[in-house]
């Protein structure tokens, strides 16, 4: 029998399943941080000078990947958006 009680198991199988949505969520955002970073390069060489609302943009999305990981990592216990708030960059 296990030690722990049926609420327990029954959370962490949900934790389980938000930890694979989570994961996926970081691969979509991963890739559309590259691609910020590739416009972002792009218009600072036209420019002389990076775009604001992308940085902006970047800054908010590597925090929202900060989320992911620690929630996945099990170093927080509050998943990240769309089951809280976008990370504001501020």
């Amino acid at each position: 029998m296990s030690e722990y009680p049926v609420t327990v198991r029954r959370s962490i199988w949900l934790r389980g399943l938000l930890m694979i949505l989570m994961g996926m969520a970081y691969q979509f955002a991963a890739t559309i941080l590259f691609f910020v970073a590739l416009i972002q390069f792009v218009l600072a060489v036209a420019s002389d000078t990076p775009n604001p609302r992308l940085m902006v943009f970047g800054r908010s999305l590597g925090l929202y990947l900060g989320q992911i990981a620690n929630f996945v990592s099990f170093a927080a216990e509050q998943p990240a958006f769309p089951f809280a708030d976008w990370p504001d960059s501020d």
